[in-house]
């Protein structure tokens, strides 16, 4: 091919991809795939998210309290994302401004809203968070099940906290955890360094809903990291622990409850996002 002929070609080509019709066909193309660990946002005012790559764990490993067993295995066919931080008071916000969050998160406890997760906000609020997002950005957002959350914060790892069996020191902001929030109040996001996954904050610092109705146990639990959509749905499971409890609260196989309709200064959450 001659260079006249070459550059003839190429000009052609730019300018049907410059045209409406091959402007659409590319915005139909599928976008580049999202690699584990990669951080993205899908808007300027969203939470930032992680991707979480699929997997097998044991779920329930090394449980100490009879609800948090039988210890199962469980199948994460499929990459997710899921928020890096806690949603903050900004980002909770920007929903109420919009009008997508109708009620909740409106008491910071005196303790400041700036970097720091919101509080005060129900399981139906949360829900009603993730449903403003799913709608601004035409992506599937969503609370995450327990197992999804269970094994986000392990990270790959099969210890009682993420980082290891002695839970330490300033490793987190639980009661006895020896931050300086520690038995006072939610530390801002961040404040302490990442799992394996680059999550933060997983332990302690707030509890976090996710989506499960409560069981008093594992047992009948599916294996494919859904949901358990029957059982106590008049509570809803809550997980990582917060500054105001003790550390054994914060572990990774620990679970508890709390009725959907009540809200507290410990209590927060994160968003998972669907991948294509």
């Amino acid at each position: 091919m001659t260079a006249r002929i070459f550059l003839v070609v190429v000009a052609a080509l730019a300018l049907a991809w410059g045209s409406p019709a091959a402007a659409a066909e590319k915005a139909a193309q599928p976008a580049a795939k999202l690699a584990p660990g990669q951080a993205f946002k899908d808007c300027p005012e969203c939470p930032e998210l992680v991707v979480i790559p699929a997997g097998i764990y044991i779920m329930g490993l090394n449980a100490v309290d009879k609800r948090s067993q039988p210890a199962h295995r469980v199948n994460i066919a499929k990459p997710f994302a899921l928020g890096r931080y806690e949603v903050t008071w900004a980002e909770w916000e920007a929903c109420a401004k919009a009008k997508g969050c109708p009620s909740g998160g409106d008491d910071d406890h005196g303790w400041g809203k700036e970097g720091r997760p919101v509080i005060n906000v129900t399981y139906f609020d949360a829900k009603n968070y993730v449903a403003w997002l799913g709608k601004k950005t035409g992506k599937r957002y969503r609370l995450p099940s327990e197992a999804e959350w269970e094994y986000a914060d392990r990270g790959g790892t099969t210890t009682q906290w993420w980082w290891g069996n002695d839970k330490g020191e300033n490793q987190a902001n639980c009661k006895d955890c020896k931050s300086k929030w520690s038995a006072w109040s939610t530390a801002p996001i961040g404040s302490f360094k990442a799992n394996p996954f680059g999550l933060h904050d997983t332990t302690a610092n707030v509890f976090e809903w996710v989506e499960d109705c409560w069981n008093d146990s594992h047992k009948g639990a599916p294996n494919d990291g859904s949901a358990r959509t029957r059982g106590d749905c008049d509570n809803r499971v809550i997980r990582g622990g917060s500054f105001y409890y003790f550390s054994k609260v914060a572990q990774a196989a620990y679970r508890a409850k709390n009725p959907p309709a009540v809200k507290s200064y410990w209590l927060g959450f994160r968003v998972l996002r669907e991948l294509d």
